[in-house]
């Protein structure tokens, strides 16, 4: 549902450690799953979920772009909440006891 769009590499921040290799190098290591990485922004930064090779593939090409599906936080949830929080509902007061 989320249509994807390009971006640049450097702008990319990974949050895995590992690379598998062999994942790298394989010609259909998109044959099962999407076509484009996930990428997840929040607080204004680009925060690459899953398909670290896909970016590092086209780094090895000499690519400064990639298409990227991107779950915009951003815009879902405000940075500053502006309406009321829960410090401001009053408190109740408590239920009288019915058991007598």
């Amino acid at each position: 549902m989320i249509p994807p769009r390009q971006i640049r590499l450097d702008t990319l921040t990974t949050t895995k450690r590992e690379l598998a290799l062999d994942t790298l190098l394989a010609d259909d290591s998109t044959f099962y799953g999407d076509l484009f990485p996930h990428a997840v922004q929040w607080r204004g930064e680009l925060y690459l979920e899953d398909g670290l090779h896909r970016p590092l593939r086209a780094a090895l090409q000499q690519r400064n772009v990639i298409h990227v599906r991107v779950l915009d936080l951003d815009t879902l949830v405000p940075a500053e909440q502006t309406g009321p929080t829960t410090a401001a509902i009053p408190a109740q007061r408590p239920l009288p006891d019915l058991q007598q």
